[in-house]
């Protein structure tokens, strides 16, 4: 059986819509000024001219109605140009919160991977130094807490804006039980998965031009057959990772 992994008509224009902001907006130079933070607080504010973090939200709260498919595209995109923004982290807590500052991105949410520790920690929260919302397990419940993010992480996570962040300070509400986080994960894992996909895809395509371009013993290193073969097989596990 058969798996077809192409894109409808509307998610090319989304790849084409992102890839070429992107490509423009977040060469690997804004990755690298990025740090140590891992954020780049201007690309978020163009991001937010594209309707980017209301992507996935209801129409009815001013949101696009994109579906996780759509949102795949727009992570892979994310993934292939290693944009310092938590965008990824942004939509899937967007699965559970409808707050207007979130959907138009003036306000920046993410989701807490584990349950809050004995102290009411959340530890290493993906973009938890840059957020000011915060959703994730607290004991039997599902909580999101509305606090001043700290803008900055600890120690030895220079290219990524982790945080710890608490469960229990700031304006917290209770969203339900723990069990109703679990479809946010799932959403987080996905785009997660896409995002990684499009760095391998990145990473596949510089490799590719290395190799076409370095010589060794007077000939290009793309010409030897252990080089092309490893190549050859990045496809096919790359394509791999999308199902």
């Amino acid at each position: 059986m058969s798996v077809d992994l192409g894109l409808t008509s509307d998610q090319e224009a989304i790849a084409e819509l992102f890839d070429g902001f992107f490509s423009n907006e977040s060469p690997t130079t804004v990755a690298r000024a990025a740090e140590p933070s891992g954020f780049d607080a201007d690309l978020w504010a163009k991001v937010i001219e594209l309707g980017a973090p209301g992507m996935g939200s209801a129409g009815e709260v001013g949101g696009g109605e994109a579906s996780l498919s759509d949102l795949v595209v727009v992570a892979e995109a994310v993934g292939r140009s290693i944009a310092p923004i938590p965008l990824i982290e942004h939509l899937a807590a967007l699965a559970i919160l409808d707050d207007a500052d979130l959907v138009a991105g003036s306000a920046i949410a993410t989701l807490a991977l584990r349950p809050a520790d004995a102290d009411g920690l959340w530890r290493l929260v993906p973009a938890g130094a840059v957020a000011d919302v915060v959703v994730g397990v607290d004991g039997d419940e599902l909580v999101v807490v509305r606090s001043a993010p700290p803008m900055t992480g600890p120690r030895n996570h220079a290219s990524a804006p982790l945080a710890d962040r608490s469960a229990r300070t700031g304006d917290r509400t209770v969203l339900g039980p723990a069990s109703a986080f679990q479809p946010v994960i799932d959403r987080w894992k996905v785009l997660t998965a896409a995002a990684l996909v499009g760095i391998a895809e990145a990473a596949q395509k510089l490799g590719v031009e290395y190799v076409m371009e370095r010589e060794q013993f007077g000939v290009p290193v793309g010409s030897f057959q252990a080089v092309q073969h490893g190549l050859a097989d990045l496809p096919v596990l790359i394509d791999g990772g999308r199902l």
